[in-house]
């Protein structure tokens, strides 16, 4: 096709439905018959379940069913640990925790009968915190563990040794914090039992397969008897991967009630529910030798997973070493990270999944260290910058890398260096600026020994292409990727593609939309796919039309040739749908249908934490210019430049709408959004307490692409945006520190904390103008 949507800024191809209401949500699916589910839960953060009256509950008009933690399976079910019951049973372990669901008629007869029930609770304990969790003596959220979730020691090469070589060393403790998903639609899910007994599930989720998994492990069945629809999913972030229990829970009582169930949760449910970011406090030592090379690094890290594990572990790990691969001449780093249990709520996936916490810390550690040695802090993270082909300290085999040529768009789109010479100002306002640099993964081998994906192609007898996969849209474009690289392997339009709804009773198995991992896995599936079908076309196209395979041409949906050898010389064609037809209607013939599969060239990083997870890595480099009031300690952003490189841009208009999404994300993990809890209760569950940015405090976001090109990615493509939240807060730190000279190691960074800051300052400057007066 002379046109080709590879490259260029493409609409989504779900885009039409979304804005025309089409689209069905988990909240918009409704059945004959559907009762409506509601949780009771938790109001103590640590308690024995003594007793429960669900008597009066029952006996309400319109109550099908009330269940309790005795009422489900035994089988405890898990990430890493295996630890959850359907519902609490014994005692709970955080408030907000799911210990009596009720089915009925409707919404307010289920919230009524809720009012209805009694628990009796013996209050115990509750581990508050992390260091009282590792306090001795302290009680155990889980017995046995010493509230311990799981550790990472890690060493490489010989750090102590490295550091004599540093000429300046800086270490310092960070405070990082959790961070709700804030995605507009909260989870909400419809569940029913069919024929044969099989239970159907549809819910939007980011990994329909896992999810399936989960739902046979937890409810103790098989996983052929169940089925799981992915709805169309209103934002995911890590949120709606397989921790959730919403759609668990509805699973259940559907198979109770042998009805279908819905099970909508309210936006206090969702942010009791719902797996807000590993909070972490780091300890970072890093040195520098004259010229700027990293010579070693040391961490230690308390990270809190709250009441379960879930996915906390393997978010951790990523803070514990994936930044180090940042930097090719660091050959010499320790850590060391210990996960704890608390009776918060449990907390897990995040987009960024831990490179955020650790970023900002090391992205803040290159700026002192910068200026320790009289260095642009650019030109520190250019020196330091994995480059393509590099081998990193922790295996990581990098393809392409970009970093170099992000972190020089943004000094060029920030006019970096005139700001930097630049005065800050005397008035009220000051200005500064700074700089954060990040890498992802594209694709992480870590379940299993697979990361595999598997796309399935259907030509329809008119031309038209049914394409099936096990990846999820969760927003982000995977859908309109996937048809962007079929239309054109098989030169059609975009429009005569469609990607069919996940479903697994029909699409192919996939792992679904974490890591990045989409366009890596399933677009090489999907261009082996296409180039399959395009060779059983030709191939009979040759046939049909008389002329050898190799001298065939196609074009827009036609497969043509020069004729010859005939009376009838010249140009001869013949239309797909004319093939798909004829491929079905001949003697043996079938329906044009392929199934290919793409697994990467990747492995399991052994016990060490070494080897080369991801078919490719991403890159990212942001600057931030900011504005601080020392009258009233409030930062505003007044300018931000984002630079991603995502090997080939399959899609500039998806890449920078997600990129500048991950921006306001990492702003507001920064400056806005914190939860509050006051022992273990969460303060701020809804979205008028919890201070998201809006529209008047997030600046026009100018982001830029870097096109590295990866020899492992589709036409060089790689894992785009979920970068691009990554190297904010660090940014954002490093301007405060240059505007206004105090750095804000704790998140997030509040006017309070602002002003303390300046007030600490001054005392400082008073401090050293009597000492020198003294003196004279």
């Amino acid at each position: 096709m002379k046109q080709t949507t590879i490259g260029h800024e493409t609409p989504q191809v779900t885009a039409r439905d979304k804005v025309m209401g089409v689209a069905l949500y988990g909240g918009d699916l409704k059945m004959p018959g559907m009762l409506h589910l509601k949780v009771l839960r938790s109001p103590h953060a640590h308690a024995r379940i003594v007793h429960i009256d669900t008597a009066a509950a029952r006996a309400l008009p319109g109550v099908h069913l009330v269940l309790t933690g005795e009422d489900t399976p035994e089988r405890l079910s898990g990430v890493m640990h295996k630890q959850h019951r359907v519902l609490a049973t014994g005692k709970v372990r955080f408030i907000g925790e799911e210990v009596v669901a009720v089915a009925a008629v409707d919404e307010d007869t289920a919230k009524d009968a809720l009012d209805l029930i009694r628990v009796e609770y013996e209050e115990l304990p509750a581990v508050l915190n992390p260091a009282h969790a590792l306090l001795q003596g302290t009680i155990e959220v889980h017995q046995g563990t010493g509230n311990i979730a799981h550790e990472y020691d890690i060493c490489k090469g010989d750090v102590d040794k490295a550091f004599e070589t540093a000429v300046a060393v800086y270490e310092a403790t960070y405070e990082t914090h959790s961070q709700y998903p804030g995605y507009l639609e909260p989870m909400a899910t419809v569940a029913w039992v069919g024929s044969n007994d099989r239970l159907n599930v549809w819910t939007p989720t980011q990994m329909p397969f896992l999810q399936r998994m989960r739902f046979a492990e937890a409810l103790d069945r098989p996983v052929s008897s169940i089925r799981v629809i992915q709805a169309t999913t209103g934002g995911g972030f890590g949120g709606k991967t397989v921790e959730e229990c919403n759609s668990l829970i509805c699973a259940w009582v559907a198979t109770k009630t042998r009805r279908p169930v819905r099970f909508l949760n309210s936006r206090l449910d969702d942010f009791q529910g719902a797996r807000a970011s590993v909070p972490e406090r780091i300890w970072l030592k890093m040195g520098v030798d004259a010229h700027g090379v990293i010579v070693a690094k040391d961490v230690r890290i308390i990270a809190e997973c709250g009441a379960y594990a879930g996915l906390a572990p393997e978010v951790l790990q990523v803070s514990v070493m994936r930044s180090d691969n940042m930097h090719h001449t660091l050959k010499n780093v320790r850590s060391h990270a210990t996960l704890v249990y608390t009776n918060c709520p449990p907390r897990g996936a995040f987009r960024g999944f831990g490179g955020t916490q650790m970023t900002f810390c090391v992205s803040s550690h290159l700026s002192v260290l910068a200026d320790r040695i009289g260095m642009d802090p650019i030109d520190l993270h250019t020196l330091n910058a994995v480059r393509s082909g590099d081998v990193t300290v922790h295996g990581f085999q990098v393809g392409s890398s970009g970093l170099t040529e992000c972190l020089a768009q943004v000094r060029k789109e920030m006019d970096w260096d005139e700001k930097r010479r630049r005065s800050k100002g005397t008035g009220s306002k000051r200005r500064g600026i700074g700089v954060g640099a990040a890498i992802h993964v594209s694709g992480n081998r870590a379940m299993g020994n697979w990361d595999g994906s598997t796309v399935v192609l259907k030509m329809s007898p008119d031309g038209r292409v049914m394409l099936f996969t096990g990846e999820a849209d969760i927003g982000q474009g995977a859908n309109t990727m996937l048809a962007q690289i079929c239309a054109h392997e098989l030169s059609i339009p975009i429009s005569h593609v469609t990607v069919m709804a996940l479903d697994t009773d029909s699409s192919p198995y996939g792992l679904g939309s974490v890591a990045s991992r989409v366009t890596v896995t399933a677009g090489p599936a999907a261009i082996k796919a296409s180039k399959e079908v395009l060779g059983k076309l030709l191939a009979l196209a040759a046939i049909k039309l008389g002329v050898p395979e190799a001298k065939l041409q196609f074009e827009n949906g036609e497969i043509f040739g020069e004729s010859s050898g005939t009376s009838e010389s010249g140009l001869v064609r013949v239309s797909y749908g004319d093939l798909a037809r004829l491929h079905i209607y001949r003697h043996g013939g079938e329906g044009l249908q392929v199934t290919a599969t793409y697994d990467p060239p990747t492995v399991l990083a052994n016990s060490e934490q070494y080897g080369n997870v991801a078919p490719a890595y991403s890159f990212a480099a942001q600057g931030v210019e900011v504005e601080v009031d020392v009258e009233t300690g409030r930062v505003s952003i007044v300018d931000t430049y984002i630079s991603d490189d995502c090997g080939k841009a399959l899609n500039p208009l998806a890449v920078h709408g997600q990129s500048c999404g991950a921006v306001t994300q990492g702003i507001g993990w920064t400056l806005y959004e914190h939860l509050h809890y006051q022992d273990c209760q969460l303060m701020n569950g809804n979205f008028a307490d919890y201070t998201m940015p809006t529209a008047d405090s997030i600046p026009t976001i100018r982001s830029g692409i870097i096109e590295s090109i990866d020899p492992n990615g589709p036409y060089g493509a790689k894992g785009a945006s979920e970068t691009s939240i990554v190297p904010g807060a660090g940014a954002i730190a490093n301007a405060v520190f240059d505007a206004i000279g105090v750095r804000i190691n704790a998140l997030p960074i509040t006017p309070e904390k602002i002003l303390a800051g300046l007030a600490e300052l001054k005392k400082l400057e008073v401090s050293e103008t009597e000492s020198e007066h003294a003196g004279v």
